[in-house]
């Protein structure tokens, strides 16, 4: 079978990029012939012979919001051309307004927008102008795309139940949730934790919580966890994700947390940095899926969130804390406090948190999508 997919990314690495990579790894197991039409490039398959790359570089665009709609433009153009080439076409969001056979729904920004937490809710500045101008036409541009769809594969139930608020068929619409990388998020025992813990400038004794995510904005919720913190005078946390531009360091020392606070910045072995930690903390305000929710979980991390994020589903008593209102600082602080107190529980906790995230491996949801892409073989566009 000959296979488009038009994407942003295919990268082992992280997020929906990483979805697409395990597309693409199952679909080459399977013996198909795969075109990828991509704003970067993707290395892990630039040899391989039935790989063939089409990419439009976006570096000279000046923002995200333009070079969505440049790279959908350049994709739209290509595919009037080649479509007919192709015995299926995966799409990720609105990267085209051409017809595709599976269209991957990872963020639904119609969502989003009504939130009581979007950017321009809380932000009445240019930046948050920005951000309602950035939400309301990737959410015009979604909504064709949804359209010209065959079928819709939400990552979560939210991600569904959002479509249908958009007046989306149920029957139109399969849940396929993201996995994790089970080898690569695994357990440390006790001498790899005191290992890392040392090269991290840590002790066995500190409680060490764990927040990953983009801050920039306050949708992954960080400003809550900070003010929590505050309550429970015991607990470090480790901060990963690129801090420039952001207000959180500064929140930090408002609050008086500069010394419990570690703001690594980006890092690419966050593997290794869950198996530092305690617990993971992510009371995200807005969260289709929560990836990070489930390497945390692989990673042998009990892990609190909020009942918004997508991932929250597969977290039960056993394992994590799941908040009913993200916003509830006190909450928040006395399931960190619990988590910090009793050690012992949140080994336990974390042990059946891994035992959860190895049901949800990357091998078993790259072949959902093999499954459904091949039921489709034959409707060309």
């Amino acid at each position: 079978m000959r296979i488009c997919i038009v994407t942003s990314n295919v990268r082992k690495g992280d997020g929906q990029a990483r979805v697409n990579y395990e597309i693409v790894q199952a679909a080459l197991q399977r013996g198909h012939q795969i075109t990828l039409l991509l704003r970067h490039a993707a290395p892990e398959f630039t040899d391989h012979p039935a790989v063939q790359y089409v990419v439009f570089s976006m570096k000279k665009i000046p923002s995200e919001l333009m070079k969505g709609l440049v790279f959908s433009w350049y994709n739209d153009r290509w595919l009037r051309q080649h479509s007919h080439k192709f015995d299926a076409i995966l799409s990720c969001g609105a990267v085209t307004s051409l017809p595709t056979t599976v269209n991957v729904v990872h963020f639904v920004h119609s969502a989003w927008m009504k939130s009581p937490f979007h950017t321009f809710a809380m932000e009445r500045n240019i930046y948050g102008v920005y951000q309602w101008i950035y939400s309301a036409l990737n959410s015009y541009w979604e909504k064709n795309a949804f359209r010209q769809a065959e079928v819709l594969v939400a990552v979560s139930e939210t991600i569904r139940r959002e479509m249908m608020a958009e007046g989306i068929p149920d029957e139109q619409i399969r849940v396929i949730g993201n996995g994790v990388d089970t080898q690569e998020f695994e357990p440390a025992d006790a001498a790899q934790k005191s290992l890392m813990r040392q090269q991290l400038g840590f002790s066995d004794r500190q409680p060490l919580a764990l927040f990953v995510g983009d801050f920039k904005t306050n949708r992954k919720n960080l400003d809550s966890v900070l003010k929590a913190l505050v309550q429970v005078p015991q607990l470090h946390l480790v901060v990963v994700g690129k801090a420039e531009n952001s207000p959180y360091p500064q929140l930090a020392q408002n609050l008086g947390l500069a010394e419990r606070v570690h703001f690594l910045g980006y890092r690419s072995d966050i593997p290794k940095i869950m198996q530092a930690t305690d617990f993971f903390v992510f009371p995200s305000r807005y969260e289709p899926f929560g990836m990070v929710i489930l390497e945390a979980m692989a990673a042998g991390l009990p892990v609190i969130t909020s009942a918004i994020a997508g991932a929250s589903t597969i977290v039960n008593p056993d394992c994590g804390i799941v908040l009913k209102d993200s916003e509830n600082i006190t909450v928040l602080a006395e399931a960190m406090r619990d988590l910090t107190v009793d050690r012992d529980r949140a080994v336990q906790m974390g042990q059946k948190a891994r035992a959860i995230a190895e049901q949800h491996s990357w091998h078993s949801k790259a072949e959902c999508y093999m499954d459904l892409l091949e039921s489709r073989m034959g409707n060309r566009l």
